[in-house]
């Protein structure tokens, strides 16, 4: 066996160690079965002699036929009788007693099915009726080693759509369904598990629905092995895609309920890790009404690891929440974001509500808070009731409800509070209801509102609504007093009445009362409306000066008042309707010190990575809902955290639109440039897309601090210095001719002398464009400072390098034709020229190559009454007889014959 050549193949886990480079048509190498074709040997024909050696006794002489089963189906492909033969013989072959033979035949069989399928007509059932059955024999192998390269195979066979659907279903399916029966061997059943789910993704819906969902379904609930339990947590949202959102809803969601509530952690994990592929197949509202619960139960689990997955895919989550008709904004094909205008109709009621926390949509006009308003869209899934009840005392104890309690109706409930307040000019200020007011709808006129109690008190004016009504001001347009209260000229006596009558009925309430017994006396009903509520609330902390009955009580609820509007008003201030509030609660809480504590110390940077997808979700119409949470992660004391915010500062201007951007963004985008490298390198990245979205005036304040990029913490981090060239390309844009020459032309010209080469010839390609903004832009004055600039900084400086500089950037200009030919010859050509005589030679060499193969090529110079071609020749011929064997090698150079010759470092150039 010394005379058979030998050809190892090295095992790996990847589609080429299969065969594919190794063995394809156009491989130089020896082949593994070369032996065959030795004449003369045992004087034996080759298919003979392939028999003896594939079935010897020496184990490695099965193992090189097992190798090389390609080549060999090539020898004998060109006859049916013979190819026949070979392929019996491989069948013989993978019934080898010996693991490694069955192997290495297991690897060959994806390159000998494509080149099976490539010779079909030839042979077009060869494959289905010999090798498939090896592949699905070889699944229930006593060797873990021949089983695994065998599910490996079949998973390839598939994905490259070599098995024909009519073999998946009556020969792969059938074996896979038999190793995962109940009764099966537990080893078996969890590989068996394991390749149903990956075959779940490259097999039609219905085939999947049809025979591998009800046993899926059926091994999600095996009690016997959590090993199987966790394949198929760990694979359900791959399941849920293969199938739909009906299959998803109907079968598949009651048991993800159950692996979610799974006994072992690693169930619940992997459940909370697929959590958003499972949400994305199922309908809004299964998605509000069941997903959402369950994923709050999930992100308190005991488990920590099970918490860390949660937050992990919290982002996510929320992001398949995502409603463009909400938002305003939808991702096109090409993956950008774009601009879709704000729906109309019920839908922009809620902008409201928005508003008056800090949004960028304008208020509702007062006419908004009239009867017969549209109401804000009630949560699916949630319970219904009317809108303004959870504002209202409920419990038998008495104890107020928490606004933010109920998950699925914080948003809408306190949005339509919002919606119905009228403008502060227009409220009464008696306890009687005006002629336009309204009750709470749902309630009693006597039932106290605590929503409207606990707003944020405002100043007292009553002062000035006496000489409003005396008639010493003049009274504002839209002032919409009662009648009573214009003819009346007791106005603060009668504010003093009703002030006396609500604070009675005040303290009666469970939560503003004194706590001693004595101040336990029957409620005082109290007539106020909605609309006169907030008037008569907001002057309870101002106590008469006098005393009076009321000042007793009055002092420590102005107190409590002065201390809890402030939390509530955070609380108010995150309130939408886009997504359960509750997700929202513990995404905002994600940057909460106690949670690096108790969940993960990158819990901060995972929220950070999901907030531009989260925003997007809720609309720029509520970003005050995050904009604590990104002021909070815009200062957190671990640099990736701010890293991860500066690579996605751009997409976030996009979502929330120039005054947002230019109102919240912008100062956190100037302490980003005054960050540590890694950060700003985040911002610099993406500076053109995020100055592009500012305003004139804005992005103009920018110019002078666009200079600081130049200076990094490691002056070895050439890699920044590339970037800023880059950018400033896209730059140049933004900006006038005027600006460009104050600012960035200082900056490209610190580039262009770079130590470092890389930085150097991306700043030559921002010289050009320089150059070429100055004269499209008919500043040809500008244009000529510029180049006087270079010549003086470059050609005529004391190094060689700046003088090579200056024979990139001529060569550059004229290559690109950025500026007018005239101007070339005239003031960069002669400072060109004068190169000839310099004493380095890798000046010279780039001179050579500037003249013969740019500008030589260039049509202008190719006229032959050209004034400056006489010059320019002459010149050439002095280069093409240089005393350097390089510059004469250049200077001598075909134009045409640069493709060919052309160095690496004019390759870079270009």
């Amino acid at each position: 066996m010394a005379e058979i050549p030998l050809y190892f193949v090295d095992l790996q886990d990847d589609l080429d160690d299969y065969g594919f480079e190794d063995y394809g048509p156009d491989c130089d190498s020896m082949r593994v079965t070369a032996f065959l074709d030795i004449p003369g040997q045992d004087n034996l024909p080759p298919l003979t002699r392939l028999e003896k050696y594939a079935f010897s006794d020496n184990v490695f002489n099965r193992q090189i036929i097992a190798r090389g089963l390609l080549d060999i189906f090539r020898d004998f492909s060109n006859d049916e009788e013979d190819f026949l033969t070979v392929m019996a013989i491989v069948v013989r072959l993978s019934e080898d007693a010996e693991p490694t033979v069955r192997t290495e035949l297991m690897e060959q069989i994806p390159p000998i099915a494509i080149f099976l399928q490539e010779n079909r007509s030839n042979f077009p059932m060869v494959f289905s009726e010999y090798l498939i059955p090896i592949v699905v024999r070889y699944l229930t192998d006593p060797n873990n080693q021949v089983r695994k390269s065998s599910q490996e195979v079949l998973l390839i066979l598939l994905e490259q759509d070599l098995i024909f659907q009519h073999d998946v279903e009556n020969k792969v399916c059938p074996i896979l369904l038999a190793l995962s029966a109940p009764d099966s061997d537990d080893e078996y059943k969890a590989e068996a598990v394991n390749i149903i789910c990956k075959l779940a993704s490259v097999l039609s819906t219905s085939t999947v629905e049809r025979l591998l969902l009800p046993r899926f379904c059926e091994l999600c609930g095996d009690g016997k092995l959590f090993q199987v339990r966790k394949v198929c947590a760990t694979h359900f949202g791959d399941i849920c895609h293969a199938v739909g959102q009906e299959a998803t809803e109907k079968f598949l969601i009651p048991k993800f309920f159950e692996l979610c509530s799974d006994n072992v952690w690693g169930m619940r994990k992997a459940c909370a890790e697929c959590f958003m592929a499972v949400s994305y197949n199922t309908s809004p509202e299964v998605r509000r009404a069941q997903l959402s619960p369950l994923f709050i139960r999930l992100v308190s689990d005991p488990c920590r690891w099970v918490r860390q997955a949660a937050f992990q895919s919290l982002g996510p989550f929320i992001s398949t929440f995502a409603n463009p008709s909400r938002a305003g904004l939808y991702i096109r094909e090409d993956g950008t974001l774009s601009i879709r205008p704000p729906a109309q109709g019920a839908e922009s009621s809620f902008t409201c509500g928005s508003a008056c926390a800090g949004s960028c949509v304008p208020a509702a006009p007062a006419g908004s808070a009239q009867p017969g308003q549209t109401e804000p869209r009630v949560p699916a899934g949630g319970p219904s009731r009317e809108t303004s009840s959870a504002l209202h005392l409920k419990n038998s104890a008495g104890q107020m409800e928490n606004p933010t309690g109920d998950s699925g109706l914080a948003g809408a409930e306190v949005t339509s509070a919002f919606s119905k307040l009228p403008e502060s000019n227009s409220l009464p200020v008696n306890g009687n209801p005006g002629p336009d007011s309204q009750a709470c709808p749902g309630s009693p006129e006597d039932i106290f509102c605590d929503f409207l109690y606990w707003r944020t008190p405002l100043p007292d004016i009553s002062q000035d609504l006496e000489l409003l009504l005396s008639g010493t001001g003049p009274q504002e347009a839209g002032c919409c007093l009662p009648e009573t209260v214009r003819s009346s000229c007791v106005a603060r006596s009668e504010i003093q009445k009703v002030l006396a009558s609500l604070q009675e009925h005040m303290m009666n309430d469970p939560d503003v009362q004194d706590p001693s017994p004595a101040s336990s006396s029957p409620p005082v009903p109290s007539a106020s409306s909605p609309q006169s509520e907030p008037s008569v609330a907001r002057r309870l902390p101002t106590t008469h000066p006098g005393g009076g009955p009321c000042s007793g009580t009055s002092d420590p609820l102005g107190a409590e008042q002065r201390q809890d509007p402030i939390p509530l008003e955070e609380s108010k201030s995150k309130l939408q309707d886009i997504i359960p509030q509750p997700l929202l609660d513990e995404y905002v809480s994600m940057t909460d010190p106690a949670r690096a504590q108790t969940v993960d110390d990158d819990i901060a940077k995972h929220c950070a990575y999901s907030l531009p997808g989260v925003a997007l979700t809720l609309g720029r119409q509520n970003w005050h809902c995050l904009k604590d949470t990104y002021a909070t992660l815009a200062s957190d004391g671990q640099w990736k955290v701010r890293r991860t915010l500066a690579f996605s500062i751009h997409e976030l201007a996009v979502i929330l639109g120039d005054q947002l951007t230019a109102a919240d963004l912008v100062p956190i985008f100037n302490g980003f440039l005054k960050d540590l490298d890694e950060v700003r390198i985040g911002v610099l990245k993406h500076l053109y897309d995020f100055l592009k979205l500012l305003h004139e005036d804005k992005r103009r304040e920018y110019l002078y601090q666009l200079q600081e990029f130049v200076v990094t913490d490691n002056s070895r981090n050439w890699r920044f210095r590339y970037e800023l060239a880059e950018q400033l390309i896209l730059i140049l844009e933004l900006y006038n001719p005027n600006e460009v020459y104050d600012y960035l032309m200082h900056i490209a010209l610190k580039l262009c002398a770079d130590k470092v080469s890389e930085v150097r010839w991306i700043s030559f390609k921002l010289v050009v464009a320089i150059l070429q903004k100055f004269y499209s832009s008919s500043e040809s004055a500008l244009g000529l400072n510029f180049i006087n600039e270079l010549i003086v900084r470059f050609r005529h400086c004391s190094k060689w390098v700046g003088r090579q500089a200056f024979a990139f950037i001529c060569q550059a200009v004229a290559s690109e034709e950025c500026i007018p030919v005239d101007q070339f010859v005239e003031h960069l050509l002669p400072s060109l020229l004068s190169l000839a005589s310099d004493p380095v030679p890798n000046v010279r060499v780039l001179l050579a190559k500037a003249l013969r193969q740019t500008l030589l090529d260039r049509a202008y110079f190719r006229n032959v009454g050209h004034p400056h071609l006489e010059i320019v020749e002459e010149t050439v011929l002095a280069l093409q007889s240089d005393r350097d064997q390089d510059v004469s090698f250049f200077a001598t150079l075909e134009p045409k014959r640069r493709n060919l010759l052309d160095t690496t470092t004019l390759e870079k150039q270009d």
